[in-house]
């Protein structure tokens, strides 16, 4: 199945955003190629300009304590199992910890690094980093995939606690939705929100088969998906059969 996933609200765009990327730093940072370690480098620095935002870190922090005190309240309720509440209640303390120890904003402490400074300054530049350009870095790129694996690691160290709390915050998220099926007449697919109940996020799993792409568009009252399929040119077109799929409202 393919999942598609639909942010309601601007916080959790940045937050699937940031996981997007964190994500792609993991997988070349875990090569060997010294073209995967430049475009690692090149997600770092995407990361550290998504987490610029100023009150990013403060929202996260009010998020996971919002969670926090919710989990609490459903202590010694029938059907809670408090060794596996205290358990999630723990990992929403530490990761709090951590981002609240974190000085100023993620990636603060990599901008004193001149060097590192001199790459971000050049990266997004056509060609900006060629060796004549940049001669240390590509020197840099000429060492041995551990020690280039070593430097990332400890340049990504600093993030590692934005990481942590986008992790715990958006599989709170996603075990709050129960999923279940639903069908699209001619393509076409439009559900009511209770205005008493926020949504934060819609996923949609598709049967890959079925060669289907969702176009979703929502807001706090209403979400809407239209099921289209690519044409010989890539162009998208609504399909004109009923076709179902799975749906999941997270609050």
């Amino acid at each position: 199945m393919i999942l598609y996933e639909y942010p309601f609200n601007e916080s959790i765009r940045t937050m699937l955003r940031l996981e997007h990327l964190f994500d792609r730093l993991g997988t070349l940072m875990g090569r060997d190629a010294a073209l995967d370690h430049h475009f690692a480098l090149v997600t770092l620095f995407e990361i550290m300009d998504v987490a610029s935002r100023a009150d990013l870190k403060s929202d996260l922090l009010k998020e996971l304590e919002r969670h926090k005190a919710q989990l609490q309240s459903y202590r010694g309720l029938p059907g809670v199992e408090d060794q596996r509440l205290d358990q999630i209640i723990q990992h929403i303390e530490g990761a709090f910890q951590r981002l609240n120890a974190l000085a100023g904003k993620a990636g603060a402490a990599l901008t004193s690094n001149e060097w590192l400074m001199s790459i971000r300054s050049r990266i997004s530049i056509p060609g900006g980093t060629c060796e004549f350009d940049l001669p240390a870095y590509f020197n840099w790129q000429q060492h041995a995939p551990a020690q280039r694996r070593k430097d990332l690691m400890n340049w990504a160290q600093s993030l590692m606690p934005l990481a942590e709390a986008l992790k715990v915050l958006l599989s709170l998220l996603r075990d709050a939705g129960a999923p279940h099926k639903v069908a699209a007449t001619a393509g076409q697919f439009q559900q009511s929100l209770p205005a008493n109940k926020v949504y934060h996020l819609l996923r949609v799993r598709l049967d890959p088969a079925l060669g289907l792409i969702p176009e979703i568009s929502g807001h706090r009252l209403m979400v809407s998906i239209r099921l289209m399929r690519q044409d010989d040119e890539g162009r998208l077109r609504q399909i004109s059969e009923d076709s179902a799929f799975e749906l999941t409202l997270c609050s």
